[in-house]
């Protein structure tokens, strides 16, 4: 008799709008992994620097201000989206996104286009090397979780930034089902839970049935563009508008101060989860700094329709799994803007009970996914998880209606036959269109892909029998098969989403980041380090060059100096001497560069007063 394999290594990886990381099963416990004194968030951004090379996490979002047209973040609302539906949001980005002449939406730098896919493989192969640094060894497979609401185009993109990452996505798990899954709740008592989770760009709501170890989503329901960077984005207009009124100027068009007021915006949001108001003020340079007061009354009254938004998707899944607020066993926070305070409130008024928020809800999600990898790697046999397909997937039929073959919040996998004719006399072939959506006409959902069933013999109208078979497995990717049964004629596609990559691109990205992947470990993480030390030395060079800032020439020259010397320390062959000094001139040039910031706004701001009348 054989012996049973060994369990393989598979870790749980959040990849996030604002931050990402990895979590593994270790002595029967989930736990985070991270590089030794080192937190193990890694910031979902990545950074391009002038010498045509990129940094990821802190040191990206370290540039983000001085270099904000080149510092990619929330790339993950971007995800397998086309041009027509991120416009209107991407206007707010420091960055450019375009339309690449063909209905995607493209991050452009430096007159190149690189899809969202390929920036989120940056910030997996981050991810990656975290957790094999922590490790000690390779890491091949991951389960990779996505909002429950991530329709297939966005599931499919996140599955080729896996593939491009050098990671075999063994599962893509809804990332309310991996949060139930770190409270625990399956060793508890049988019942109902609700996992209500609003990240940075996204928010999701799943209904869960738990019965003897199997989790059973049961309805879901959220909104790809509604998450914590909408609530910055409010006070962000507030800022801007203020600074209008009083200097008639339109910061908008300042790239380094729209980032810096992002930022902002950020930690006041922060602060008033803490406190009942936070203050910003911004150095113009005159006899008074423009002072932004705002309080929390204020903000959640901005913010109540946004929370509303929520509340209304937790209405339908309810809805959905013929559920009431009052049979609801537990309710679980997930995601970093469920900190606010206001968004704690509603969820327990809601559903009259206290929500679980005990675990950080920046973490909870990568421990669930690693119990899930355990699952995979033939560790918990005893546990099964069962998902649901978020939207519903059928065909195009006579006069663009959309003909349902697989409902909303079926339970994967998945699988439905129906059969269908011809409407047009000696069709001897029949495009199939592939839908996904709720609407009733194809026009308002998504086209997922499409193929033809060919070589039919010539037949009356509604003589030939087809019979078309959706079938939707664990990974919740999608295949349709069609067969003609009167001349056996046969045809099926694996459905590669229109919004998604096509498989020759990204083998091409494959192949392509292949040939740079034979750099052994130790060069690749000097390599890291020099790109880090490249882009805090252009900075620090950028800073030198502001006319607006004053700088006494004995500080100007000592700056000069330490630029030099960390350039020739980059120059040589020592990792753990160039790291300590990127990490040294780092903290001494923290300052100077808000300084640098506020000099630039304020320069800004005082040119918009020169015009305004008296």
């Amino acid at each position: 008799m054989s012996q049973p394999s060994e369990p393989q290594l598979v870790i749980g990886i959040d990849l996030g709008t604002t931050n990402s990381l990895a979590a593994i099963m270790d002595g029967g416990k989930p736990r985070v992994l991270q590089r030794a004194d080192a937190d193990p968030l890694v910031p979902s951004v990545v950074g391009f620097l002038d010498d045509g090379e990129h940094v990821v996490g802190r040191p990206a979002r370290q540039q983000a201000v001085l270099n904000p047209t080149r510092t990619v973040h929330s790339v993950k609302r971007l995800m397998g989206q086309a041009w027509s539906e991120v416009s209107q949001s991407a206007s707010l980005l420091p960055y450019a996104v375009v339309d690449d002449g063909s209905g995607l939406a493209k991050v452009e730098i430096d007159g190149k286009l690189l899809t969202p896919q390929e920036i989120s493989a940056l910030v997996l192969g981050e991810v990656r090397r975290v957790a094999e640094e922590a490790l000690g060894q390779p890491v091949e497979k991951a389960v990779i979780t996505v909002p429950a609401y991530f329709d297939d185009s966005q599931r499919q993109a996140t599955r080729d930034a896996a593939r491009i990452a050098g990671l075999q996505a063994l599962r893509i798990v809804n990332e309310p089902t991996a949060a139930a899954l770190a409270y625990g709740l399956d060793t508890s008592r049988e019942g109902t839970v609700v996992v209500y989770d609003l990240g940075g760009g996204t928010f999701d709501v799943s209904v869960l049935k738990i019965t003897q170890n199997v989790f059973k989503v049961v309805a879901t329901a959220g909104d790809t563009h509604l998450g914590g960077d909408d609530f910055d984005h409010l006070i962000m207009d507030a800022i801007l508008a203020l600074v209008n009124a009083q200097t008639g100027s339109d910061l908008r068009a300042q790239p380094q101060a729209l980032q810096q007021i992002r930022l902002s915006a950020e930690s006041l949001k922060q602060q008033l989860s803490e406190s009942q108001q936070a203050v910003l003020e911004i150095d113009l340079g005159g006899d008074a700094p423009l002072h932004f007061e705002l309080t929390r009354d204020t903000f959640e009254q901005w913010i109540e329709p946004l929370v509303q938004r929520t509340l209304d998707c937790c209405a339908a899944a309810l809805a959905d799994a013929q559920v009431e607020p009052a049979d609801v066993r537990d309710v679980v926070l997930v995601g970093g803007s469920t900190r606010v305070p206001m968004v704690r409130r509603a969820v327990a008024e809601t559903f009259a009970t206290e929500p679980h928020c005990e675990l950080d809800p920046d973490r909870v999600v990568a421990l669930g996914a690693a119990i899930q990898a355990d699952v995979l790697a033939g560790g918990n046999r005893d546990l099964l998880l069962l998902d649901v397909i978020p939207l519903a997937l059928g065909i195009e039929t006579m006069g663009g209606a959309f003909a349902k073959l697989v409902s909303r919040n079926s339970t994967v996998p998945a699988r439905a036959t129906e059969m269908f004719s011809t409407s047009v006399d000696n069709q001897t072939a029949i495009e199939i269109n592939v839908y996904q959506g709720e609407r009733e006409l194809v026009r308002d959902c998504r086209l997922l892909g499409a193929f033809k069933l060919a070589d039919l013999p010539a037949m009356p109208a509604g003589l030939p029998r087809v019979e078309l078979t959706f079938l939707v497995d664990a990974d919740g990717v999608l295949s349709v098969e069609a067969r003609e049964q009167r001349s056996g004629k046969q045809a099926a596609i694996d459905v590669v989403p229109g919004h998604g990559l096509s498989r020759d691109q990204v083998k091409s990205i494959i192949r392509e980041s292949i040939s740079h992947a034979h750099e052994d470990f130790n060069t690749r993480e000097l390599l890291d380090q020099r790109n880090k030390a490249a882009s805090l030395v252009a900075g620090a060079r950028r800073v030198l060059a502001m006319k607006e800032l004053t700088m006494a020439e004995p500080q100007r020259a000592e700056l000069a100096a330490q630029i030099d010397a960390l350039e020739a320390t980059a120059a040589g062959q020592d990792l753990g001497v160039l790291k300590s000094a990127t990490e040294a001139f780092g903290d001494r040039t923290q300052e100077l560069a808000d300084a640098a910031v506020n000099a630039a706004i304020a320069a800004e701001l005082n040119r918009s007063a020169g015009r305004l009348p008296s």
